[in-house]
């Protein structure tokens, strides 16, 4: 049989074993464009079946395009920059130049300063050992930048292919369908969902040049909290509208949880402000200090929640992270789930996440 690829994900297509990844029905390949049976139940029932595929899997794909030619373009979360970062990109795709893109950023709040933001990607980009040829601000879901962003792809590439990355959940597919949208009028051509793992192989599409874009599958950062969630509790973390932060006026040895999944406790200094940005869909509960080890253990997953349902099972015990803060501004970054935004120096804070998910303190985002 002639080898086949999936439109939707890129995988070879196979109709022998309905359990492994790529079978679709021997009918359907009588059709002009086939999509694996895993594709078409997430395109038509948000369905998503479990690959086989590690992220090692991933990183081996990744690191093929390291002899070619061309431009990188890096897909980050603007929501999650950190959770999202691939460390070390270079090691994987060779000396190529890379325009960095952030992408979510319909979701922040409108009266943030886009040419700050983009300054402050710069001076973090840096800061993880990555210089840039530009940085773009874009909505891949709303379309906003697009027009820019295919303006600089075209800049940038100079007549070369181009690939895109990210890890999982940044939203490259929709940003390349977004690409194909508006560059022919078609809708939808690759799988897009909220689950990792969706592009199991490069997806090529041509350009008029005789070049092409491809999309690459999504490396899984395992410190994300992404990974230790079901469907139902990845989606209430996910925002999909503008961010709606909330702000505390805490006095020392005050607690927040943020649903049952993370919390901040104020250890010690003056009565202070805290901002917390996560999905508007997270309720934020306040205690004591003193009750809140209680408070988690009688109502984890009723009154604080998510988790619920498997993610109770499946998420790893609360660790404690401490953090002294000297200066004003400071962000304490919870990978996946948000940022709580620290204005006063002077405090001591501590933050208990998910064992395996990445806390870090940086300078404001907003």
């Amino acid at each position: 049989m002639e080898e086949l690829k999936c439109i939707g994900c890129g995988i070879d297509i196979q109709t022998d074993d309905p359990k492994k990844e790529g079978f679709a029905p021997a009918a359907s390949l009588e059709k002009e464009e086939v999509i694996c049976r895993r594709c078409f139940r997430l395109r038509n029932y948000n369905e998503l079946q479990p690959v086989s595929l590690s992220g090692d899997d991933f990183l081996a794909i990744l690191n093929g395009i390291g002899d070619k030619e061309g431009l990188v373009i890096k897909v980050v979360d603007i929501f999650d920059f950190n959770g999202s970062w691939i460390n070390g990109l270079q090691r994987f795709v060779g000396q190529k130049d890379i325009l960095l893109i952030g992408n979510k950023s319909d979701i922040l709040p409108k009266s943030i300063n886009r040419n700050r933001l983009i300054n402050w990607m710069k001076a973090e980009a840096s800061k993880l050992g990555l210089k840039p040829i530009d940085v773009l601000l874009i909505s891949a879901h709303k379309g906003h930048g697009m027009e820019e962003a295919l303006t600089a792809i075209d800049k940038y590439r100079k007549g070369k292919d181009v690939y895109v990355v990210g890890c999982t959940n940044v939203g490259k597919s929709t940003f390349i369908n977004r690409i194909i949208k508006n560059a022919t009028g078609m809708g939808e051509v690759i799988t897009t969902s909220h689950f990792p793992g969706t592009t199991l192989d490069l997806v090529e599409i041509p350009l008029d040049d005789g070049k092409a874009i491809y999309d690459t599958p999504g490396i899984i950062n395992n410190h994300q909290i992404a990974h230790h969630l079901d469907a139902n509790d990845l989606k209430a973390i996910t925002p999909k509208k503008e961010l709606k932060p909330k702000v505390f006026q805490l006095n020392a040895e005050q607690t927040l949880f943020i649903g049952g999944l993370a919390r901040f406790d104020f250890i010690s200094g003056e009565r202070s402000s805290f901002t917390i940005h996560v999905s508007n869909e997270l309720q934020i509960h306040r205690t004591k200090l003193e009750n809140a080890d209680t408070l988690y253990a009688n109502h984890l997953g009723e009154m604080l929640s998510p988790p619920s349902g498997e993610s109770l099972d499946k998420m790893p015990p609360l660790v404690r992270h401490e953090f002294s803060i000297k200066k004003p501004k400071m962000d304490i970054v919870i990978s996946g789930l948000g940022w709580i935004t620290i204005q006063h120096p002077g405090v001591v804070v501590a933050v208990h996440a998910p064992r395996g998910v990445d806390v870090i303190l940086r300078p404001s985002l907003i």
